[in-house]
């Protein structure tokens, strides 16, 4: 693939962009298209849009997708359009404000209830910063889920951007009831040994039902003898990097305990880590395929420079928690789970996703320009 301007590597951080000028395929931006053999989700974005990012497809499929790796033939995906809508379907714009016209006419108690503290983080833009409209799209599914589902719940925002506060200190200590957003651990799996921080978020903490689902990839450089890894026991013995505050349970799950089988770094962001690659002090680096595609934009580099293993990644679930001394943490997981499937149903969940990855976009083309 030829080196991509900035505007073009802009453009190509979400699916809510057309098919790139030049590129000839039978894959193309708001349409339907049938999976053939060989084909993955990276090499369908490619054609598509210009980009290995696969994650706004996998948005737009995600009923039809178990393994990110492994597409069936005759799998029929729907490729977002331009703005972020689906194919033969209404707007975002259109389905949020539909949405919230029948709230805006529901009958709301009298009764008082004080406002649930909600906490979040900047730094992590399309999920969560202030700059956004509504503090981006996790944000946004937390505040409207609120206000769907029988719920009519006020609620106040904020955002900590020391995100190991939220577990150790902000919780705990009741200064905020939810905490946007984490990836809970599957703590029913006790074969393997619990990490000191999968402990904690499996014995202190109770989490929402999944909130948005994202692709963790594994990078590394073209030349790197892990980049054809097939499995994850292959990386044993590898650099392993991922940012401070991101869940490592599904590197203990498939047996990379640091510093036992891996040798782990965690810095704070996630352009640390690709130099890590680049320079070699990691051998491999692994985080959501979003977060991944814009670090590379904003570096200028492109999906060749450094690549993502196309036979090793996990699916793993965003979700809001609470801290179980909260008396009323349960009750308000169960109103925001309530909220969270109205919106399913109903589009808006993904109209919120796609429209805030639609301003995401926008607002990095602005940037390279």
């Amino acid at each position: 693939m030829l080196k991509q301007t900035a505007k073009q590597l802009a453009i190509a951080t979400t699916a809510a962009i057309a098919l790139s000028a030049g590129v000839a395929s039978a894959q193309q931006a708001c349409s339907n298209y049938t999976v053939a053999d060989g084909d993955t989700l990276a090499t369908i974005a490619i054609a598509a849009y210009g980009t290995s990012n696969y994650q706004p497809i996998f948005n737009a499929n995600r009923s039809g997708i178990t393994n990110p790796n492994a597409l069936e033939p005759g799998l029929v995906l729907a490729l977002p359009c331009e703005d972020g809508s689906l194919p033969d379907g209404r707007s975002a714009q259109e389905i949020i404000a539909a949405e919230e016209s029948r709230f805006a006419q529901t009958k709301r108690s009298s009764t008082y209830e004080p406002p649930i503290k909600l906490v979040t983080g900047n730094g992590w833009a399309p999920f969560a910063d202030e700059s956004l409209n509504g503090g981006g799209f996790i944000t946004r599914l937390g505040t409207t889920a609120l206000q769907r589902g029988g719920n009519a719940r006020d609620f106040s925002v904020s955002f900590v951007d020391d995100w190991n506060s939220h577990l150790d200190v902000l919780l705990p200590l009741g200064a905020f009831d939810v905490s946007m957003a984490w990836v809970q651990p599957d703590c029913t799996n006790r074969t393997y040994e619990w990490s000191k921080e999968t402990e904690v978020r499996c014995t202190q903490f109770d989490a929402s039902v999944p909130v948005y689902d994202t692709v963790f990839g594994v990078y590394s450089l073209p030349d790197s003898s892990y980049a054809g890894a097939t499995s994850y026991e292959q990386l044993k013995g590898s650099t392993v990097c991922r940012m401070t505050g991101w869940g490592l349970a599904d590197l203990e799950g498939a047996g990379l305990q640091a510093p036992e089988t891996i040798t782990l770094l965690q810095p704070v962001t996630a352009r640390e880590c690709v130099d890590a690659v680049l320079n070699g002090t990691a051998d491999v680096a692994t985080f959501e395929v979003q977060l991944m595609s814009d670090t590379l934009s904003e570096m200028g580099l492109t999906a060749n420079d450094v690549v993502e293993n196309p036979f090793v990644s996990t699916v793993q679930s965003l979700r809001f928690i609470v801290h179980r001394s909260n008396p009323f943490g349960r009750q308000y997981l169960s109103m925001l789970n309530k909220g969270l499937n109205e919106m399913r149903e109903s589009g808006e969940w993904y109209a919120v996703v796609s429209d805030t990855l639609r301003e995401h976009n926008e607002k990095l083309m602005a940037a390279s320009n």
